[in-house]
């Protein structure tokens, strides 16, 4: 407990004196709302693995069977709502001076909480794409009707995350790396940092001089680089981190 206040300690210190924040996300984050992680034993839907259905090939030879999938996603997903951990780093964005909250989840719990201007390198499960136009859309409905969903130029639509096999979009990976190679400190916030190319923007920001502070309840990849590395759940941890920053801050 004392190793962890230290570094809660020293994370505040670092963060309060920042003018350049990025922020990267993972499932963890998510799961403490209630979400389970992509490959935990809560994943599992029907007899099938996400594996299994987060690919271009099993859309391709089954699109409905996909999209129910998503569908059910979609509806667990609509009965969450963001933890304090969410909420701590939404208050963060407001704070800094320049922030960058980079995800890998596609449940927009960050938007909810109130956090701008999210990256989203895996997408988004509340946006749909045209499989021919290449349109998207934001579309909250739940369920969705018809299924699987159609473009109004005609042709089926699919979901806008990305899946195995899938490259990330340009734009989020450039935007990513940007607010890696310039900020000033980098929390790394859930991830098993174990998915690359996500799992190498920490690496990418060290590298660039940044303070690497990770947070997760067990070590993970990343926990050796890291500069600090507090064992707990993001919902405790950083609304702690954030009581610091403010009540240490200048004038107090």
């Amino acid at each position: 407990m004392e190793c962890e206040d230290k570094d809660i300690a020293k994370a505040a210190e670092w963060v309060r004196g920042a003018r350049r924040i990025a922020v990267l996300t993972g499932a963890g984050i998510s799961a403490e709302s209630g979400l389970p992680t992509f490959r935990g034993p809560g994943g599992l839907w029907r007899s099938f693995r996400p594996e299994e259905l987060a690919t271009p090939q099993a859309f391709a030879a089954d699109p409905r069977l996909v999209w129910e999938w998503y569908d059910w996603r979609r509806s667990v997903h609509a009965k969450v709502e963001p933890n304090a951990g969410h909420r701590a780093l939404a208050d963060l964005g407001r704070r800094a001076g320049e922030f960058s909250l980079i995800t890998q989840n596609v449940d927009s719990l960050h938007e909810a909480a109130g956090s701008r201007a999210v990256v989203h390198l895996h997408g988004s499960l509340w946006t749909l794409r045209c499989t021919r136009c290449g349109k998207e859309e934001m579309n909250r409905q739940v369920p969705l009707e018809p299924l699987p969903p159609v473009c109004e130029c005609g042709a089926m639509q699919r979901p806008g995350v990305v899946w195995f096999g899938e490259p990330l979009p340009d734009k989020p990976l450039a935007q990513a790396l940007a607010a890696a190679q310039k900020a000033e400190v980098m929390l790394v916030v859930g991830t098993s940092s174990m998915v690359y190319p996500a799992a190498a923007l920490p690496k990418v920001a060290r590298d660039s001089g940044a303070k690497v502070i990770e947070v997760n309840p067990e070590e993970t990849e990343m926990t050796l680089a890291a500069h600090a590395s507090v064992r707990g759940k993001a919902g405790e941890v950083l609304p702690e981190i954030m009581a610091r920053v403010t009540r240490d801050g200048p004038g107090k």
